[in-house]
């Protein structure tokens, strides 16, 4: 039959990893070619002072690279060195980065991919397994913490890198995800040599990785304790300190191998997605029914939006004010926040659906044609993944620069940072972070409307920025999707194959800067209304749990059935 679209280069299903089509590392070089007579060809072999002797022409090239090797075995120093300088240069060896990680690779802690896939419902209790081992782990509190934790720096990307403040999933996800993307970025600007063709080079990629993503969690975990995130150490004690940070390197390391376990086939999807959107999910439920009671000028109430209302509705005499209450009061998660995240989570499925199908034709099946789909969301939440990235970089350099210097003119320019005594959340109160920080509400950005145009203008450029930087990065640029089709004897239908790669470039880079900018919008949007969960949350939450339910069907439809895809 005709063959298939590739799934690593299909934008639907994981666009950030999408491998990039690179030639071979170390080329081999043409043999020489075959003269129409047969004459004898003279190899001279004046650096070894052997004379001369005749070889057929067919065995020139073999002659010439014994000698070589012969050469270098037994001539000296300096006359090795003259003859490297008349050997090729694609005869010398290239050193490649990745090359360096072999020695490490026998003693990393690795999961062997199956032999054979596993059956769907196998993968679905491994998933569910996984699912389990994180959300315990997230509710076990660390050994040796004091009672009160001192104010919480990442509180912001908490919900985003599903991380628990105070429990063994202090550093959530953001070793594996910070070193996936470093790596990513390395090979796809080249700027490590890696053939992708190559099951060597794809497995010495994967364990440069978790080298870099073991080495940031031991840095992060030695960091945490060391800045005083848990207390100051003469406080908390040697003891505690050492026994802190070994915890927080175990479950990270635990973290790593739960996600390679999801990736190499055992389970569904990768670990990160999962862990993400669950955390996300788990936010929202929470602030919607947490039975928990707090204590407020009006007296006791609910944290959920949903029980505080019925809540009010059966305790206060006036039934207005009580729906008022519920639908604006703003100490605690109310109903018009519950209802802005379904509204925006509503408006990124629709979205989900837009795409651009282009006609395929196969070269050598003329009757069968098929089609590319180009989504709207071309690059997925990465945008607003690299955009959260780089803010949070810089909240963190700039709350240190704070504490080290708070009466430092530049530093204070550059943004002034206080604790909010509710929720313990350190928040910018002026300066550049103060315009690059969301409003909370619609209030706030009536009262500060520069501040929103501001925080809107560069969340949708930078959005586009990073979308239009990373198809080239990821390897789903017109470029590589061209030649991808090509390597797979398809074509564009009505189009020459020199031609491929105009008409791709009319759709992709729309698709992934106007994508960009959509989801930039959306997550500003998401912040303005005060949804659970935070914008950037939501907007990688349904994304995620969209691909989830994209696989689902495919499985489905390829077991024919949800009974056979269970049996």
């Amino acid at each position: 039959g005709p063959p298939s679209i590739h799934p690593s280069i299909h934008p639907s299903i994981h666009p950030s990893s999408q491998p990039a089509s690179q030639p071979a590392a170390h080329p081999l070089p043409p043999p020489p070619p075959r003269l129409a007579a047969s004459p004898r060809v003279r190899v001279r072999a004046r650096l070894l002072g052997s004379g001369t002797r005749s070889l057929p022409s067919s065995h020139a090239g073999d002659a010439r690279g014994e000698e070589e090797e012969e050469a270098a075995a037994v001539a000296p120093p300096e006359t090795a060195s003259r003859m490297v300088q008349l050997i090729p240069s694609a005869f010398i060896p290239k050193s490649r980065i990745i090359d360096a990680i072999r020695p490490v690779l026998g003693v990393l802690p690795i999961v062997q991919a199956p032999e054979r896939r596993p059956p769907f419902r196998d993968r679905l209790l491994w998933t569910v397994c996984v699912l389990l081992i994180f959300l315990s782990c997230c509710q076990l509190p660390l050994y040796g913490l004091p009672r009160t934790l001192s104010s919480d720096p990442f509180y912001w990307l908490r919900v985003i890198l599903a991380s628990n403040r105070g429990s063994l999933m202090e550093l959530g996800i953001t070793p594996i995800v910070t070193s996936s993307m470093l790596v990513q970025y390395l090979s796809g600007t080249r700027a490590i040599a890696v053939d992708k063709n190559s099951p060597e080079d794809r497995r010495r990629l994967e364990g440069l990785q978790k080298v870099i993503g073991i080495g940031l969690t031991l840095f992060m975990s030695v960091a945490y304790v060391a800045s005083g995130m848990y207390g100051d150490l003469s406080t908390l004690g040697t003891g505690n300190a050492v026994l802190i940070a070994v915890q927080l390197f175990c479950s990270g390391v635990m973290v790593l191998l739960l996600d390679e376990l999801l990736q190499k086939g055992y389970g569904i999807g990768s670990g990160t997605s999962l862990f993400m959107a669950v955390n996300v999910c788990e936010t929202i439920v929470w602030k919607s029914f947490s039975p928990t009671s707090v204590t407020t000028a009006q007296g006791k109430e609910f944290e959920g939006a949903v029980l505080a209302f019925f809540h009010l509705l059966l305790t206060r005499s006036n039934k207005f004010m009580a729906i008022w209450d519920a639908f604006n009061r703003t100490h605690l998660p109310n109903l018009t926040q519950l209802i802005a995240t379904g509204l925006i989570i509503a408006v990124v499925i629709y979205f989900q659906s837009w795409r651009t199908a282009l006609p395929i034709k196969y070269q050598r099946y003329r009757s069968q044609e098929n089609s590319y789909p180009i989504k709207l969301f071309y690059t997925g939440n990465t945008p607003v993944i690299l955009q959260t990235c780089l803010l949070s970089n810089l909240y963190f350099l700039s709350q240190m620069a704070f504490r080290m210097y708070p009466t430092h003119i530049l530093i204070k320019a550059l943004g002034t940072w206080e604790t909010d005594a509710d929720s313990g959340a350190v928040r910018p109160t002026n300066g550049l972070m103060y315009y690059l920080s969301p409003p909370l509400s619609l209030v706030d950005v009536v009262f500060d409307p520069f501040r929103a145009v501001f925080y809107l203008t560069f969340v949708i450029t930078c959005c586009a920025i990073f979308a239009k930087t990373w198809i080239h990065v990821s390897g789903t640029s017109s470029t590589h999707v061209a030649n991808y089709l090509r390597e797979q004897s398809m074509m564009v239908k009505g189009y020459r194959e020199s031609a491929m790669k105009d008409k791709l470039n009319r759709y992709i880079p729309t698709h992934a800067i106007l994508g960009g900018m959509i989801i930039g919008l959306l997550t500003v949007l998401a912040d303005f209304l005060g949804a659970l969960g935070s914008g950037t949350g939501i907007l990688m939450a349904v994304t995620i749990l969209y691909q989830y339910y994209e696989t689902f069907t495919k499985e489905q439809h390829a077991a024919g059935g949800l009974a056979g895809m269970l049996a």
